[in-house]
């Protein structure tokens, strides 16, 4: 379930999700997905794990032709080329919540503090 999106500009958007325990897939899965949606990037994805106020929490930066979410309830539509995604994976006793800043580069960039200032802020 979607509980926010914040906008950035020109087609930017960070939605944050939370499913409920044990819900929303694992942390690897969800990954993976992300990372598909992005078609050759240029360089490897860089992926952290870090400890937030005693939270695991699992980061992901990815740039590329972004692709969008697919499945039953996408809308389809070209790959758009120089797209970035951040997202970033809070492992909670009541399960994961997820953060997920997609966009062109440039903005995504521009927004980069901030999303990491957002994942510092996370707390049980």
């Amino acid at each position: 379930m979607r509980l926010n999106t914040y906008i950035a500009g020109d087609e930017a958007e960070c939605g944050v999700f939370y499913f409920g325990e044990g819900q929303g897939g694992s942390t690897q899965a969800n990954l993976d997905r992300w990372v598909g949606q992005f078609q050759q990037p240029p360089q490897p994805p860089k992926i952290q794990h870090i400890t937030v106020h005693g939270l695991k929490v699992t980061t992901v930066d990815v740039s590329g032709s972004y692709t969008g979410m697919g499945g039953p309830m996408a809308t389809g539509g070209a790959p758009k080329p120089g797209f970035r995604l951040l997202g970033a994976i809070a492992e909670g006793p009541e399960g994961s919540v997820f953060f997920k800043f997609t966009g062109p580069a440039k903005t995504v960039a521009a927004q980069a503090a901030a999303f990491d200032k957002m994942v510092q802020s996370i707390q049980r």
